[in-house]
């Protein structure tokens, strides 16, 4: 039996057939309006390669998936705000986010505020370079990108205006900063196995002190 004093939620596009879920919901749009219901077979292979580096760190504790994609890599605010919502009402306590949306949406944005205000960690993937997404730049979020210096069980802390920490990069074809985000949320909840009362700041001071490498990647 896993703790079920601790539960993960990850927003994503699926699962594989093979990995165990406590619970979970699907999130799409008919013309504009938000529809939920039963989830559907992971077609994009994303969430199933977020679940593969995420559940190894965090072995055993229970999972609760919010599909937001099916066919296509694209989803919307108003799916992955009700997903973060259900997720929290579920009793997740960190909630893995490796997507990225390039806009900023108020629904999005407060969805964020309250479900943090409620106790629960988020951790979004963050590109290395570019433009910020959502919601990895708002306030609170643990932005979260693919280091490559990082081995499996690594991460580095980086403070830059991308990212707070790198993770493993994990397979080819799959975008590291997905990988990595996922990572350092099964770790997250690892932590908060052993100590379930630590706040989100004693959380990042952790990781922190425990990093494999300091500073962004020095690259030629």
């Amino acid at each position: 039996m896993g703790n079920e004093s601790v539960r993960v939620g990850v927003v994503d596009s699926g699962c594989a057939p093979t990995q165990v879920l406590v619970g979970g919901q699907r999130f799409w749009l008919e013309d504009g309006v938000l529809c939920t219901g039963e989830l559907q077979p992971d077609r994009l292979g994303h969430g199933s390669a977020v679940l593969a580096c995420l559940q190894p760190q965090a072995a055993g504790v229970p999972v609760l998936l919010a599909q937001v994609f099916t066919e296509q890599g694209s989803t919307s605010a108003l799916q992955v705000g009700a997903a973060l919502f259900w997720l929290a009402e579920q009793g997740a306590r960190v909630i893995n986010l490796s997507l990225g949306l390039r806009q900023d949406r108020p629904v999005l944005r407060q969805a964020c505020a309250e479900v943090q205000a409620a106790g629960v960690l988020l951790c979004a993937s963050s590109p290395a370079q570019g433009a910020p997404v959502y919601p990895a730049s708002y306030p609170g979020v643990i932005r979260v990108t693919g280091d490559a210096r990082c081995a499996p069980g690594q991460w580095s802390w980086l403070g830059t205006a991308q990212a707070d920490f790198g993770g493993p990069v994990g397979s080819p074809g799959m975008a590291g900063a997905s990988l990595g985000c996922a990572a350092l949320a099964g770790r997250i909840v690892a932590l908060l196995q052993q100590r379930p009362g630590l706040e989100r700041e004693q959380v990042v001071a952790w990781l922190k002190a425990h990093a494999a490498y300091t500073g962004p990647e020095r690259r030629a």
